[in-house]
Formats: structure tokens, C-alpha cells, sequence
């Protein structure tokens, strides 16, 4: 039994020493630590990538639909936050959290760089001469579209790097990753 106890107890001590360690260098490095371009642009990109399936998604049914600009916006905006929590939510139960802290880490992540890149997005199509009027078939929409989420990105990643240095933003989905 004695044996047993000494086993275990040696068999747990390196993986709590390395947990430990693997915990600290990683706290260090996403809470108030410095904090990379690459490191926030690859957060933007992230967050982006869920921000335009929402919108293309939302502006083909929104236009299949017949609806107004207005509510086809609407829709796309929903459908943007809905993909952009989605995939953060995909990796974050993937590492084994349960559903309703999974919820909590998406929003405490997502929400700020989503409604930023939303807004930046969705300016430059509202104020583009001729762009909420263009057609899915049309060239102006997919070039307007194109260029209003290079601008949301451009203009998101200062944001994000500045979020996930405080420990806010990704750097919440970050402690999830190992």
C-alpha cells in the first residue's frame, strides 16, 4: 500500500511541476505580458474568418429572400456573431470545458472584436456610393465586401493586441489551448 501511495505521489509530482510551469510561461505570456502582431492578427483572423461566413451567409439569404437592406443587414450581423462565437466555442469544448463556461469564455472573447469589426464592416458597405444596392451577381458587391473586411481586420488587430495584453479577449481563449 505504502508503495503504492510513493508511486502515485511520484507519478503526480513532474506532471504538476510541468502543469505548473506550462501554466505560468503561458500566463506570463498572454496576461499583461507582451503581446505579438502575429499573435493578434492571428486572434483577428480567427474571429474574421466566423464575421464573414455570417455575413455572406446572411446576405445570401437576405437577397434569396427578397428582403430590405436594412433587415438583410440585420440578419448578417446576427449570423456574423453567431459564426464568430461558434468557432470559439468549437475549440473551447474541444478542450474539455463544459458548455455553459465554454458560453461564457466565447463572449468574454469574441464579443468586443466582433461588434468592432461588425461596425467597420458594415460602415464601409452602408457608406460605399452604390454597394447596398449591388446584387450578389455583381462585381461591386463581392469588391466592396473584400475591402470592408480588410478594413475590419486592418482596424480589429490593434484592438485585439490590445485586449489580449490585458489578459481580455482571445488571451480567455488562450488558457484553454495546451
Amino acid at each position: 500500500m505504502e508503495h503504492e501511495h510513493q508511486h502515485s505521489h511520484q507519478h503526480h509530482g513532474p506532471e504538476n511541476h510541468h502543469h505548473e510551469h506550462a501554466h505560468t510561461a503561458h500566463a506570463a505570456h498572454t496576461v499583461g505580458g507582451p503581446v505579438s502582431w502575429g499573435m493578434a492578427a492571428r486572434a483577428t483572423l480567427h474571429c474574421l474568418t466566423g464575421c464573414a461566413i455570417g455575413e455572406v451567409l446572411g446576405m445570401i439569404i437576405g437577397t434569396a429572400l427578397g428582403w430590405g437592406n436594412v433587415s438583410t443587414m440585420i440578419l448578417a450581423i446576427v449570423l456574423a456573431f453567431f459564426f464568430g462565437y461558434a468557432l470559439t466555442l468549437r475549440g473551447v469544448l474541444a478542450a474539455g470545458v463544459g458548455l455553459r463556461a465554454a458560453i461564457r469564455v466565447a463572449l468574454a472573447a469574441d464579443t468586443l472584436s466582433i461588434a468592432v469589426m461588425e461596425l467597420i464592416d458594415n460602415g464601409v458597405i452602408a457608406l460605399w456610393p452604390g454597394a447596398m444596392d449591388a446584387h450578389l451577381s455583381d462585381a461591386l458587391f463581392w469588391i466592396v465586401l473584400a475591402i470592408a473586411l480588410a478594413a475590419a481586420f486592418v482596424i480589429t488587430t490593434p484592438v485585439n493586441k490590445w485586449m489580449i495584453g490585458r489578459g481580455m479577449g482571445h488571451a480567455v481563449v488562450h488558457r484553454y489551448h495546451h
